[in-house]
């Protein structure tokens, strides 16, 4: 048996939504830059899939191509010793001239793949259609995308009809190169469910094979939905496909932490929008892997069946998982180990594909609407370039087959550990306990990441963000190391054989700085930089914290990371000069500005004192005329988390999207838990009295790409976290819990 191969691809769907195509290559840019196919090479992936879509190519009439984008594309990839898996449709419904439902939809698509064939003979590996039973039931059962119907009738019309057009399209591409190999993808889960549900689990896990299936000629009397397709009058091409098969090459299984589906009779067990059902009954409709013990089969359990049911050789055709870095990391790991154990045990399985190489746009609304939700793959492509990530290191380790993986990724993925089970009552999800000063993820788990700063709220999050992660962490307080001593430094990072270190210690109190100017000097700049430069030396990650207060606010627009600094308070200035002198120095460090934290576990913090005050019946008065961009603590830490496994370096502007004052950020909060705002009480910065003076406007842009979601979006999860809480609270007779836990002891 060959090596197991690493294949690539990045998202390319084209779906159309009533009039609008949503083009995922255009929207990750990869539609204007080659050079990306240089970034997927240097990676050692022998494969990639690759689209030559049939909207891109004849968007308007079938008889007027443009190849032009895809002629020098695929020229580059064969330069490169890729291979492509070219493929001509992905979730689209086709031009506008035909749909899924059109009636020439096979023969128009068969045309189209001959002159693909004929354009490209040297092309062995095709999936003419990506996942034709998924495409069918976003189309044309559940209406999401176009031509919006919702009946099972046409659904199995848009399925047939796929079907249809991949074997026209096979016997098309046969014709000029006879040794063209069908590689066909398709999602592939089990469904689970209770008792009382289980009839609709038998007809999904019926349904899910249905793309093989047919393509195998296997869909005829006696098979599970054979009758069912003929009450729909569609026996006569069941049969006419059974006639004239075509199986594939390789089943290509994708499979996602989404694809194992729980069906659950007891819809008052989960929120609304979790509940469904089927003409006889209501049920909810969840991801198995949050609720099933022992835990579902996953992509092991998919791969087995699949090769069990067809014997056909298998590759893993997507591989991605829209989480935190280490958790996409530990996800195509573990796929690859998966992959090696099958193979052990006599599976033909050819390759992994990691998929969504420039991450993907809006998946999270099923791509009805452009909301801007974009989620990284091994390229960030939220900046101006394609940023690595550690996800691209970790397919060049495992296409050269050398060397360790990234430390934090080491250790069990969410999956595999107890918060996978979101509908059991596991409390640290509604009031997260007070963090450890040291954890370790378990089995497997890697060196630890060093985090200053153990009486901070910063530093507490990090170790909290950490454990809810599953990676290794050591939270140091001032005894174990001090800023302003090189020797404490060295000693503790050598201690802890940290791979990294996040120094959220330091001076935090603007108005005592301005009395207290060499204080916060020794801790913000002189011991910041000393630990940045020792890190430097030791060859760890590290990341330094910074502050929108650097800007003397007179701008009047965002401010972006070359923005030159002018800082009108003692503390601003102390970041000033400590930003200056690391980056001086040409030290690898994170530096991150960033402003106006708020968290529901931090009573500390504005966005704590105001709904207290709040709560108690009092005023509250807050400045109208200072702006800023208020920063969801969760966000930060899983940004800086992401951009320090990444290995990324230099000044990053992190912040939630939005502009706002205080005061209107009060308001916004008041009314987002259901308070009246009538006591917060505007006004102007000059009533407050502060000792250091503050700039009037310090929102905080970026030119590297705006890795935080927005504003409202923050404070509907800060809002849903304290209501969830207050709910508990009542459930076992503790008033406003979320508040109690913020509240001073």
């Amino acid at each position: 048996m060959k090596a197991l191969e690493l294949w690539g691809g990045h998202e390319c769907t084209v779906n159309r939504v009533h009039q609008s195509h949503y083009d995922q290559t255009r929207r990750s840019g990869h539609e204007y830059r080659l050079s990306d196919l240089d970034l997927f090479a240097e990676l050692g992936l022998k494969a990639l899939r690759y689209p030559v879509l049939w909207e891109r190519v004849a968007p308007d009439d079938p008889s007027r191509c443009d190849w032009s984008w895809t002629d020098q594309r695929l020229t580059h990839i064969r330069a490169l010793n890729m291979r492509p898996i070219v493929g001509l449709l992905h979730h689209g419904s086709g031009p506008r001239y035909t749909n899924l439902l059109d009636g020439d939809f096979s023969r128009h698509f068969a045309a189209y793949a001959r002159m693909a064939a004929e354009r490209y003979p040297w092309v062995d590996d095709w999936t003419p259609i990506n996942e034709p039973l998924t495409t069918a039931r976003f189309t044309a059962l559940y209406g999401h995308w176009y031509p919006h119907v919702q009946t099972e009738s046409a659904f199995w019309t848009a399925l047939l009809n796929q079907i249809d057009a991949t074997r026209l399209a096979m016997r098309e591409i046969r014709s000029i190169n006879p040794h063209a190999r069908l590689i066909q993808t398709e999602d592939l889960g089990r469904t689970y469910a209770s008792a009382p549900v289980a009839h609709q689990a038998q007809f999904d896990n019926a349904r899910r094979w249905m793309t093989w299936d047919l393509l195998c000629g296997r869909v005829v009397e006696g098979h599970e939905l054979f009758s069912r397709l003929d009450r729909f009058g569609l026996k006569d091409r069941l049969l006419a496909i059974a006639d004239d098969p075509c199986p594939p090459g390789i089943v290509g299984v994708n499979h996602y932490l989404t694809s194992d589906r729980f069906l659950d009779h007891r819809i008052e067990a989960y929120p609304p929008h979790r509940r469904g059902g089927n003409r006889f009954m209501a049920f909810a409709d969840i991801e198995a892997v949050r609720v099933v013990l022992p835990a579902p089969g996953g992509l092991e359990g998919a791969l087995e069946e699949a090769w069990s049911r067809y014997g056909l050789p298998l590759a893993v055709t997507e591989s991605h998982n829209g989480c935190t870095r280490e958790e996409q990391v530990r996800w195509l790991r573990e796929a690859w180990e998966i992959a090696g154990r099958l193979r052990r045990r006599g599976v033909d399985l050819r390759g992994v594909t990691a998929w969504a190489l420039l991450g993907s746009f809006d998946w999270d609304s099923l791509l009805t609407r452009e909301a801007g939700h974009y989620e990284p793959g091994a390229f960030d492509v939220s900046g101006s370039e394609p940023r690595p990530t550690a996800l691209a290191a970790e397919i060049r380790r495992l296409a050269l087959r050398r060397g360790r993986g990234h430390p934090a990724a080491e250790g069990p993925g969410w999956w595999r550990r107890d918060i996978r089970l979101e509908f059991r009552p596991v409390l640290r999800t509604l009031e997260t306990p007070e963090p450890r000063s040291e954890w370790r993820a378990g089995r497997g788990a890697g060196r630890p990441l060093l985090i200053l700063g153990a009486t901070g709220a910063l530093g507490r999050a990090f170790a909290r963000g950490c454990e809810h992660r599953g990676l290794t962490y050591r939270l140091m307080n001032r005894r174990e190391l001090t800023l302003e001593n090189e020797t404490s430094i060295v000693k503790a990072i050598r201690s802890s054989a940290a791979w990294g270190v996040v120094n959220a210690a330091g001076w935090v109190r603007v108005d005592d700085a301005q009395a207290n100017p060499e204080a916060c000097r020794a801790a913000n700049t002189i011991g910041a930089v000393s630990l940045a430069r020792i890190c430097a030396e030791q060859g760890l990650s590290n990341v330094f914290f910074s502050s929108d207060l650097v800007f003397d606010g007179q701008q009047g627009r965002p401010y972006v990371e070359t923005d030159p600094p002018s800082p009108i308070n003692v503390y601003g200035a102390a970041k000033a000069e400590a930003e200056r002198a690391i980056l001086a120095l040409g030290l690898p460090s994170l530096i991150v500005r960033t402003a106006a934290f708020f968290s529901a576990h931090d009573p500390h913090n504005f966005a704590s004192q105001m709904l207290r005050a709040l709560y108690a019946g009092k005023i509250f008065e807050v400045a109208s005329d200072v702006r800023v961009s208020p920063t969801y603590v969760p966000d930060l830490v899983d940004a800086t988390l992401d951009l320090l496994i990444d290995g990324e370096s230099g000044l990053r502007h992190l912040a939630n999207r939005g502009v706002a004052s205080w005061a209107e950020f009060a308001a916004e909060l008041a009314g987002s838990v259901g308070l009246p705002d009538d006591l917060v009480r505007p006004r102007p910065a000059s009533h407050f009295g502060w000792a250091a003076p503050r700039p009037p406007f310090t929102a905080l842009g970026t030119q590297r790409g705006q890795i935080l979601p927005g504003l409202d979006n923050a404070i509907g999860r800060y809002t849903a976290l304290i209501r969830n809480a207050d709910a508990l609270g009542a459930e076992v007779g503790i008033e406003h819990l979320a508040f109690s836990a913020i509240a001073p002891t």
